[in-house]
């Protein structure tokens, strides 16, 4: 599936909306209409981001957690880059108490461990 926005020229862009995780998880997004990669590897996260990057295209992708912590380096590289590509990474279906965001790590080191434990 793709979501269009007008350009300044009166045209469309497209996003591409992409999920890659467990089929479980992804099955709920091929629902409503994301293109869709069940039970996806390292390898095919690289695949998907290198056409992505090759094409130019715009995209939202939604990695479950083990996937987006897999270390690839094109993954790296397009989280680095920001805007055109936005990954956003969702916990497991099978343990969803044990995610942690990433975005928790850089919050720790700015603010301190304490910051985001629960009080009374």
């Amino acid at each position: 599936m793709a979501t269009e926005k007008t350009r300044d020229d009166g045209g469309l862009e497209e996003t591409r909306l992409i999920a890659l995780g467990s089929t479980a998880l992804v099955e709920g997004f091929a629902l409503i209409g994301f293109e869709t990669y069940a039970d996806a590897t390292p390898d095919i996260l690289e695949s998907v981001l290198k056409n992505l990057v090759r094409t130019q295209e715009k995209a939202l992708i939604v990695l479950e957690q083990a996937l987006a912590r897999s270390g690839t380096a094109l993954l790296t590289q397009v989280r680095a880059e920001g805007g055109r590509i936005v990954v956003v990474e969702i916990p497991s279906l099978q343990a969803p108490e044990d995610h942690q965001a990433a975005v928790d790590d850089l919050v720790r080191r700015v603010l301190g461990p304490s910051v985001l434990e629960e009080g009374p």
